[in-house]
């Protein structure tokens, strides 16, 4: 057994006649351990005769995995001009809720989960991805001007859950907009421009329900509103289309 260290991490690789069959890095096991471990620049080594693991999980050669971590590796080269580390805390940046927004579906899910508290690594382990992946999603809306990388220390007045201060308030508020914006935009595609005052009503009411303070209850509510113009209009099948890319817009909270 390997075991790397790299301050208060500890990361472990088991290999049996030269092949390796099992790792683990924190919550992180298999193949994704080694892609993990091979993007750390610094830590120390030990090695330890005769450690057996629980469980095999790693079946792919030395070769392939290697491979695949170097390419990683080169990959986070790219990332690392944005992003510096996987302690460093994504945060929102303002930006007027009318500029349109275009982004994949992975980049919208990750955006309504940045809260301007949680690093990458603590971002990736909420959401069930790699730190690896979750940078790779960080990196478009960095570049894309939504969210800048701060360090930990920067973001320590970190407000209690039963007093939030009006700096997170507003974020929770320009995140909801954008929201409602992509649903607009979804919207325009569905309906066609001949249409779109069905849904410019709905639209700004959403709008001023969360200026006022009103939830995601409010973007729901739109969503539904919208789902209804786009069934009378267009019909079912545009309508389960839209369904469609809202249920990668809107997650469900688990």
């Amino acid at each position: 057994m390997f075991t790397l260290i790299r301050g208060v991490e500890r990361g472990y690789i088991y290999l049996k006649n030269g092949q390796m069959i099992h790792a683990k890095l924190g919550e992180l096991i298999g193949e994704e351990a080694i892609y993990a471990l091979a993007i750390w620049s610094s830590g120390d080594f030990q090695f330890t005769q005769a450690e057996e693991p629980e469980t095999v999980s790693i079946e792919k050669s030395n070769t392939s995995l290697l491979m695949e971590a170097a390419r990683r590796l080169d990959e986070w080269k790219v990332l690392s001009r944005k992003i510096p580390g996987v302690d460093y805390v994504p945060v929102l940046l303002t930006r007027e809720a009318s500029e349109p927004v275009t982004l994949s579906p992975p980049e919208w899910n990750m955006i309504i989960k940045v809260d301007g508290r949680k690093t990458i690594e603590e971002l990736a382990r909420s959401i069930s991805l790699s730190s690896f992946e979750t940078a790779k999603i960080l990196y478009g809306l960095v570049t894309g001007g939504l969210i800048e990388m701060r360090t930990r220390d920067s973001v320590k007045q970190t407000p209690t859950a039963a007093s939030p201060s009006p700096a997170v308030l507003g974020d929770e508020k320009k995140i909801l907009m954008i929201l409602c914006t992509r649903v607009k935009q979804e919207a325009e595609l569905a309906l066609g421009e001949a249409n779109l005052p069905s849904i410019e009503r709905p639209y700004k009411q959403a709008l001023a329900e969360i200026d006022r303070g009103r939830g995601v209850e409010a973007v729901r509510d739109l969503i539904r509103l919208t789902e209804k113009a786009i069934a009378s209009i267009r019909g079912p099948a545009r309508m389960k289309a839209f369904q469609d890319k809202m249920s990668l817009v809107m997650q469900p909270k688990a």
